[in-house]
């Protein structure tokens, strides 16, 4: 080989080698961006012109943490980003809140709004990552909450979290997802191989905010009519009802619910889909004796909790159900916070 060749060679070699991941660099996973607050907004406001997105401002009251990783899978990191009261005299009940967008789109800070907000008045919230159906199917979601609602309470002495209170509210698939957390806190089959595992998963309050609680019910399981366009339902279950419909009814909350189920708040817009197995979830809380609410916003988009009018009379909503099942005196809190 003579020298320019030789020469030519090691360049080469040298750029093929400075293209090479760093054993020790994050894995950076495809992302499918068709859900935001944005493509909600210009969609919604064909029908509902007056509609506004809710841009609260950052309360002086609280402190943002960004980015925290909560678990590993190899390369894969996932994050979260926690808010938190700059007051730590006391301990404060604690909300995880998970982003929707059908188990395959959207991102943790589309639920930075409610965060600041339910934050400012007295509780450590959570805007969690998880992993969606482009990277990994059924049940991989549950399983990266319920490593978050693990993470909070290893590390909640550094936020002065009530670790016995904790939250969990969700939005559409999230409102799903959270359910599930509700339920199944005894269940072995979706802890995984996450994080902390030492701590419990439960929590102690749900909030599903247009979250489909049964699968199997036709307005979930009936969508798959055509191959080349697949229903939300099975791209992250990875088979259509027809192919399996004892994997759509394992993913269905309304399969678990017992007498360690906790309290539901259930908000709703107005289009029945989004309410698939809701009053026979609730007749199950029932038979145990556990409390739920309903609360229905009439004449409304899907994705309402994202605009006015409609954002701030859904804040109050939660943090009335959130005080009442926590006892928290509200006004106590709040009038600390602003000291």
């Amino acid at each position: 080989m003579n020298c320019g060749v030789r020469l030519l060679f090691l360049i080469l070699l040298s750029f093929k080698f400075s293209l090479a991941q760093p054993e020790d660099e994050e894995l950076i996973v495809y992302r499918d961006t068709t859900f935001t607050v944005l493509s909600a907004f210009t969609k919604e406001r064909q029908k509902f012109p007056f509609i506004e997105i809710a841009k609260p401002p950052v309360s002086n009251s609280i402190i943002i943490d960004s980015n925290l990783v909560y678990v590993e899978y190899g390369k894969r990191k996932l994050r979260l980003d926690i808010f938190y009261p700059k007051d730590k005299s006391q301990k404060y009940p604690a909300v995880i809140l998970v982003h929707g967008g059908g188990w395959q789109s959207g991102d943790k800070s589309q639920q930075f709004p409610m965060a600041q907000e339910i934050a400012s008045a007295g509780f450590v919230t959570v805007a969690v990552e998880y992993r969606l159906s482009p990277e990994a199917k059924y049940p991989a979601a549950i399983v990266d909450l319920k490593s978050a609602v693990r993470w909070l309470r290893a590390n909640g002495y550094k936020y002065s979290v009530d670790t016995n209170k904790i939250a969990a509210l969700g939005c559409s698939s999230g409102g799903h997802l959270v359910s599930m957390l509700g339920v199944t806190s005894r269940n072995p089959k979706f802890d995984g191989n996450g994080s902390a595992l030492e701590f419990s998963s439960a929590v102690q309050a749900v909030i599903d905010i247009d979250g489909i609680l049964d699968f199997t019910d036709p307005a979930e399981s009936g969508k798959d009519q055509d191959p080349e366009k697949p229903s939300v339902g099975k791209l992250w279950l990875d088979y259509t009802y027809k192919e399996n419909p004892e994997i759509w009814r394992e993913a269905s909350p309304i399969n678990y619910v017992n007498e360690n189920s906790p309290p539901f708040l259930f908000i709703n817009s107005s289009i029945n889909r989004f309410q698939a197995g809701r009053d026979v979830f609730i007749d199950k809380l029932n038979k145990y004796g556990t409390y739920s609410e309903i609360q229905t916003f009439p004449d409304t988009p899907h994705p309402f909790w994202f605009f006015h009018p409609w954002f701030k009379s859904t804040i109050v909503i939660v943090e009335k159900f959130l005080n009442k099942i926590f006892g928290l005196d509200a006004e106590n809190y709040r009038i600390k916070l602003k000291q």
